[in-house]
């Protein structure tokens, strides 16, 4: 497969299940801006790699002056695992910025939750590196069903109502923002996409999620797929639902809130 293919089927057979959806989420939240410099953070997955291919092809046609470097971290990945991460961006066509860290390594003996400290050292280290390239943006490749499923864990496992943000700036780098362009885009487009062009990209490969033991964020988001699966059969607009719902929020049907420091309670002024 080409470049060229990859590319034509997002603008062609894929234009509306994924360009669109791309371009309207990149337009509506003001993603990018003239002279950004963007780091695509490529983690050898499936949607970082479209991603990729996405703002590639937004810089060509869109009149915004930005430029972009395609950062991949190696958290330690078997050799076979990077020549796949390689494999597939030649054949994209894209040119990787490698860096490499000792991350999986240091989370190997990590028994509670390797996979929240995994993600926190890795972000780390993107912004870092990102920082040192320059860049005033990060964009990963967090999907639709990315957010609708941190609601819910939000709300199942950590008794809080929060989403996933289209862009934020990051409190620990300075300078640096995080935009998720593929806000609208769903996990199944991007799954068809990458078997029509006959794609194989890379899952999880940390060694630490081989013991069973240590599987709780992926199970649980494995759960929550399923509990959404369940829900759809009743309701074929839930999904839609719990995107809106945190879009829709009546602060005056709240027990509490609070921003950043700032707490307020529905009893606070409740007789005045």
């Amino acid at each position: 497969m080409s470049r060229d293919t990859a590319i034509d089927s997002i603008m062609t057979t894929y234009r509306k299940s994924i360009w669109n959806r791309f371009t309207k989420g990149v337009r509506e939240f003001d993603m990018i801006k003239p002279d950004d410099k963007i780091a695509v953070c490529i983690s050898g997955g499936k949607d970082s790699m479209i991603l990729a291919k996405c703002i590639e092809e937004y810089s060509k046609i869109s009149g915004i002056s930005f430029s972009i470097i395609y950062l991949c971290m190696n958290p330690g990945y078997k050799p076979e695992n990077v020549k796949m991460i390689l494999d597939n961006a030649n054949s994209l066509g894209l040119s990787l910025d490698i860096f490499d860290t000792k991350i999986f390594k240091s989370i190997e003996h990590e028994q509670s939750n390797p996979c929240f400290l995994c993600s926190r050292l890795r972000r780390g280290a993107l912004y870092k590196a990102a920082l040192e390239r320059g860049c005033n943006k990060i964009a990963l490749g967090h999907h639709f069903d990315d957010v609708i499923e941190t609601i819910l864990m939000g709300m199942l496992y950590g008794g809080q109502i929060q989403t996933m943000m289209p862009k934020l700036h990051s409190n620990n780098y300075k300078g640096i923002q995080v935009i998720r362009p593929l806000y609208y885009v769903r996990e199944s487009a991007i799954i068809d996409w990458a078997e029509s062009n006959g794609l194989k990209f890379l899952r999880c490969a940390c060694s630490a999620t081989a013991n069973d033991n240590n599987m709780q964020d992926i199970t649980k988001r494995q759960e929550i797929k399923e509990l959404i699966k369940s829900l759809k059969v009743k309701n074929p607009d839930i999904e839609h639902h719990i995107f809106r719902s945190v879009w829709n929020v009546d602060l005056k049907r709240l027990i509490s809130y609070h921003l950043d420091d700032e707490r307020h309670h529905f009893l606070d002024g409740y007789d005045d």
